[in-house]
């Protein structure tokens, strides 16, 4: 083989700070056709990069989400991306690393972008090629376009630092060892309990026979399928749903059927308004197994524990009588609600699993897996993470498959932890609003489009949330939406946005301010449920939404409301 007629200078080796190591990601076709992923940024930059570099100094850590710093900091970032099958690395896909606007977040901060081969070379590109910019804020996301549809691409991004910075060199870790002893004993450690397993023996006694199972799965984005590429057969709860099928169904799961409604960035008290339209179809399906995962998610829930016991005894009191098993998932801070959800399974002698049971304690030895690993980012699993989750699940479907079937269903008469009051909770929108209330929106006339979608079941291309909505657009000064209703407690879910185009609503009920909802408060486009009301009796309410002073002809978008009457 000839060689060069003269090797290259060697170029000097940089330290270096790992944000994304050896991720796999994918593009998922969007509303305009094109394909893309995300890894984002925002508020989880310094967190993302410990977790994948390990220890670094705070110092360094603390100059990397604004530009004005991150410019002292860092020289040059190095993208490679490998396809995972051989066949696609003859294409191209489109890198972005996007800083977020002051004056308008997503259009007036910088955009550096290179074109990346997808054959594992790494390609490096000087942040001093871009222009100091008055108006970058801090940054957003890592940015993705594809050219294809689901292809997968393990992804590594690296900060290369300026002179004068030096950090450690990280320690790759060794593949998951799925069939070691260690993985099934820190499987085994995330059962918490099988509970009254009268409900769920029943469903797999059904699933022998050949009978029709409806598995549906509830919760956020883990549920979603966050961090699983594709999202659709990696996530945690195709896999587990697929390991009922193997060891329950005779006819290789031709009579098992699966619902998944997870909506990233929401707490139980937005699952509980959205249950029977998600998971039941508006009474259309009749679930057997509900597994409900929210113990990441419910640091919003303003009832600490109310709506997500609510959404239980709301699955468990059905006329099919479905069992109900709950799945505490945990972030990469070991954080998650267990101490607070926990207390319901045991009320209701539910079947419980808890990934953090299972993985945290192995964290420091990393003797099975390590959080690079396990996580994707800050929030979500790998693949492998997903993997985890779903044996978790499996692990207690055949412990209890073992057991005697307990002698009698469980007994839903009993003293909640928190309360129950929500559990006969109704959604209404623009569709049913009649059958619930007496409306009048002036300027609430248009519909919003631009609202949060997300992949259901098998579903890649991801379908709405609430897109009967009221829109307020801004052509009218004097905008208001005002209802009459007859109700004890109410729930109004409303639209964040990281667009400075919405502005702030203030609400009043029977004539007095309640809450004033601010959709910029949490920087991004996705459902969030408020209660406006909460009382013991039912009895007739005056409901207005009114822009703040000084927020007139400002957008702002009412999604819907949950009502018990």
């Amino acid at each position: 083989m000839k060689g060069p007629a003269a090797p290259k200078d060697p170029v000097e080796k940089r330290p270096c700070l790992y944000v994304v190591l050896d991720k796999t990601i994918s593009g998922t076709k969007e509303k305009d056709g094109v394909c893309r992923d995300y890894v984002f940024l925002e508020g989880r930059l310094i967190d993302q990069v410990r977790f994948t570099s390990g220890d670094i100094d705070e110092e360094i850590l603390n100059m990397l989400p604004k530009m004005e710093t991150f410019r002292q900091l860092v020289h040059s970032v190095g993208v490679s991306l490998k396809s995972v099958e051989p066949e696609d690395r003859e294409d191209t896909v489109e890198f972005q690393f996007q800083c977020y606007g002051k004056s308008d977040k997503y259009t007036t901060g910088t955009v550096m972008e290179m074109t990346c081969p997808c054959t594992g070379e790494e390609l490096v590109m000087p942040v001093d090629a871009y222009p100091v910019n008055e108006e970058d804020d801090q940054f957003g996301s890592f940015n993705f376009i594809f050219p294809k549809e689901n292809r997968n691409m393990v992804l590594t991004v690296k900060f290369y630092l300026n002179d004068g910075y030096e950090v450690p060199e990280i320690q790759v870790d060794p593949p998951v060892d799925f069939e070691s002893e260690a993985y099934g004993k820190m499987i085994a450690r995330s059962l918490v309990s099988t509970g009254n397993n009268y409900r769920l023996k029943k469903v797999i006694e059904r699933a022998r026979k050949g009978e029709d199972v409806t598995i549906a799965y509830i919760g956020g984005s883990i549920t979603q399928g966050a961090g699983a590429k594709p999202i659709n057969t990696e996530c945690y709860a195709y896999r587990s749903y697929k390991s009922f099928c193997d060891l329950f169904s005779p006819c290789g799961g031709d009579n098992i059927h699966y619902v998944k409604a997870g909506v990233g960035g929401t707490p139980s008290e937005f699952g509980m308004v959205r249950y029977d339209r998600d998971v039941t179809g508006d009474g259309k399906i009749s679930p057997d197994l509900v597994i409900v995962e929210f113990a990441v998610n419910d640091e919003g829930d303003e009832t600490e524990g109310v709506s997500f016991e609510s959404l239980v005894l709301k699955i468990l009191q059905a006329d099919n009588r479905p069992a109900v098993l709950l799945n505490f998932a945990v972030f990469m801070s070991d954080w998650n609600l267990q101490s607070r959800l926990q207390p319901i399974g045991e009320r209701y002698e539910l079947p419980m699993v808890s990934v953090k049971d299972a993985v945290t304690p192995q964290f420091e030895t990393n003797e099975v897996i390590s959080k690079r690993q396990f996580f994707y980012d800050i929030y979500h699993p790998t693949n492998d993470g997903h993997r985890i989750m779903a044996d978790c699940i499996a692990h207690l479907f055949e412990e209890l498959d073992r057991e005697e079937m307990a002698g009698e269903d469980i007994s839903l008469d009993r003293e909640p932890v928190y309360g129950t009051q929500f559990k006969d909770i109704e959604r209404f929108d623009r569709k049913n609003a009649d059958e619930y209330a007496e409306i009048t929106a002036r300027g609430y006339e248009a519909s919003d489009t631009e609202i949060q979608y997300v992949e259901r079941d098998m579903d890649l291309g991801g379908s709405p949330e609430f897109a009967d909505n009221w829109l307020n657009d801004g052509a009218v000064a004097d905008a208001e939406f005002s209802m009459k209703l007859t109700c004890r407690n109410l729930v109004a879910v409303v639209k964040d946005s990281g667009s400075s185009e919405f502005g702030t609503a203030d609400v009043y009920v029977d004539g007095a301010i309640v809450k004033s909802i601010d959709p910029l408060e949490n920087g991004w486009n996705h459902c969030n449920a408020q209660i406006l009301i909460d009382e013991k009796e039912s009895r007739e309410h005056q409901v207005v939404f009114r822009m703040k002073d000084g927020d007139a002809g400002k957008k702002f978008t009412i999604l819907g409301f949950g009502v018990t009457r």
